[in-house]
């Protein structure tokens, strides 16, 4: 199926020139139209006019162009005699490529003054029309949507002179995944703002769009399939975007891609170099330091035990030094920004240890949605992404006030209880070289009382003079008694509770300082 003729139409022209100017040396007649056929002019690429093409001009300021016989007659046409005769008696001509990609429809309506009538200006008619043809005809017609799949298709083209079967077949499946996106943003927008453009924060209909990375060896358990999908719209610095660069050996697991994503969502929280590991989705270890392989020692010493196996994300890049320490225990995945060259020469002879290479850390309050699914559909959330300063704007209650060294280590047990399942407990304390650190977490227990007993055992006497941060309030006088018990000093809770007046009481008598935040953070 050799290409003589191709339709060219973008939006996004990243090297678009240099891709229609191997075309033409090629001999491909190239039709286009309005900016693009500017833009390939002005580089000297020889254009036909579309509306010369069909010997129709453009109506309605251009809201119709490309609506033409001569147009999808030619990317509709099959390989045989009755088409090409049918096709010729309408003055049209085969159309073997098609590169064509929408109007920003999604960058226009995520601007704050966007109105109704401009985001219904930037709903594309022509180009899904074409892009769908192209694709439903792929068995002669190629269709490029991407211009990453720019190189492919010429080098195709050099090697054989002809696009493959198989590549017309995976780019046609690309390009319905497009055009379902695009009409999924469309739907998305439609169902949440009234007739004077006034948005709602949850549309009456949500279609976000993933795309399959790699299947799992199985899911949750052995006896379950899965498979690893990547949203069509993920951030670089998200673990949808995140590199594989381990020496090899097995892909991540299903549980090992749910303990990564909830050990870098607690990372991200610090700004100072931090380590976090994760064991069933809780961390059992945090640190923030003065160099991330501190971090490091630091987090893991705080539970040892859990650790082995565990996950480890770093908010720094790793370097020698880290390394080392890394490789000094069993882990089934270490995720960071980036590995020096010494680093990856050290962990790479841990072969089925898995490494991620984030490329940059995400915010904290960087904003998006959360999902999960339940029996029958799905509950959608803005993530927890509020501001990271709740315990520095927070009011104390008690008697006994708080001295900077533990408003700080508040501060820091409060950001890692967000991320620690719920009924969630963290005592933490900062070290003589400033060094932040847990020292025990009790997570998901159906009793704050027996969180608060579990996080206690687990920080044994290093819990005497600890500060400790609570998920959500008390509810009772005993979880405070039994922090106290244990050594804490000081306690960061929401409040809220019919029963403040009296876990207030029994902080003012046990001589324990409170802190309000007015913020809960449960997370189930």
């Amino acid at each position: 199926m050799p290409i003589e003729r191709a339709l060219v139409s973008v939006s996004d022209k990243r090297d678009l020139v240099p891709f229609a100017q191997a075309l033409a040396r090629r001999g491909v007649e190239i039709l286009s139209t309005g900016g693009t056929a500017k833009t390939l002019r002005n580089a000297g690429v020889p254009v036909v006019d579309v509306a010369t093409y069909t010997q129709s001009p453009e109506i309605m300021d251009g809201r119709v162009k490309t609506l033409h016989p001569r147009v999808h007659g030619g990317i509709l046409m099959r390989d045989r005699d009755e088409d090409r005769a049918q096709l010729s008696s309408i003055g049209g001509k085969p159309i073997d490529l098609v590169v064509v990609n929408l109007y920003p429809f999604e960058a226009t309506v995520a601007k704050p003054d966007v109105t109704l009538e401009d985001a219904v200006e930037n709903i594309d008619i022509g180009g899904p029309s074409m892009v769908r043809s192209a694709a439903k005809n792929h068995a002669r017609v190629t269709v490029v949507v991407d211009p990453s799949d720019y190189n492919t298709v010429l080098a195709e083209l050099e090697t054989h002179g002809e696009v493959a079967f198989s590549t017309r077949a995976r780019l046609a499946s690309k390009a319905f995944a497009h055009t379902a996106a695009y009409d999924g943003a469309i739907a998305a927008y439609l169902t949440s703002v009234d007739e004077l453009g006034k948005r709602e924060a949850y549309p009456k209909v949500y279609t976000p769009q993933f795309e399959r990375a790699y299947a799992l060896r199985y899911g949750e358990n052995p006896h379950q399939s899965g498979a690893f999908y990547v949203a069509r719209n993920a951030k670089e610095g998200s673990l949808g975007r995140a590199r594989s660069i381990g020496a090899g050996g097995k892909e991540l697991s299903f549980n090992n891609l749910v303990d990564v994503d909830a050990a870098l969502e607690a990372v991200r929280e610090f700004d100072g170099p931090a380590a976090v590991v994760v064991k069933h989705t809780n961390p059992c270890g945090v640190a923030q330091a003065a160099s991330v392989e501190r971090a490091y020692r630091v987090a893991r010493a705080a539970d040892e035990l859990s650790a082995f196996g565990g996950i480890v994300a770093l908010n720094r890049e790793v370097d020698e030094a880290t390394a080392k320490a890394l490789v000094e225990t069993f882990l089934e995945c270490v995720v960071a920004p980036t590995f020096a060259p010494a680093a990856l020469a050290i962990l790479h002879q841990k072969k089925n240890l898995r490494l991620l290479e984030l490329g940059t850390m995400l915010p904290a309050n960087e904003p998006g949605v959360a999902f999960k699914s339940v029996s029958g559909g799905m509950v959608l959330q803005q993530r927890d992404d509020t501001a990271t300063n709740e315990v520095e704007n927070g009011k104390v209650v008690t008697d006994k006030g708080l001295t900077d060294a533990q408003r700080r280590a508040l501060s820091f047990a409060w950001k890692v209880c967000k991320h620690v399942k719920s009924n969630a407990i963290v005592m933490a304390r900062e070290e003589d070289d400033g060094t932040l650190r847990t020292v025990g977490v009790g997570a998901g227990q159906m009793s704050r009382v027996v969180s608060v007993e579990i996080c206690a055992k687990k920080a044994g006497d290093l819990a005497k003079g600890t500060v400790l941060a609570s998920d959500a309030f008390f509810p009772f006088p005993d979880g405070v008694e039994a922090a106290a018990a244990a050594g804490a000093i000081a306690i960061a809770q929401p409040g809220g509770s019919v029963k403040d007046a009296d876990v207030i009481a029994a902080a003012n008598k046990l001589g324990v300082a409170m802190l309000f935040t007015g913020f809960r953070h449960f997370r189930h």
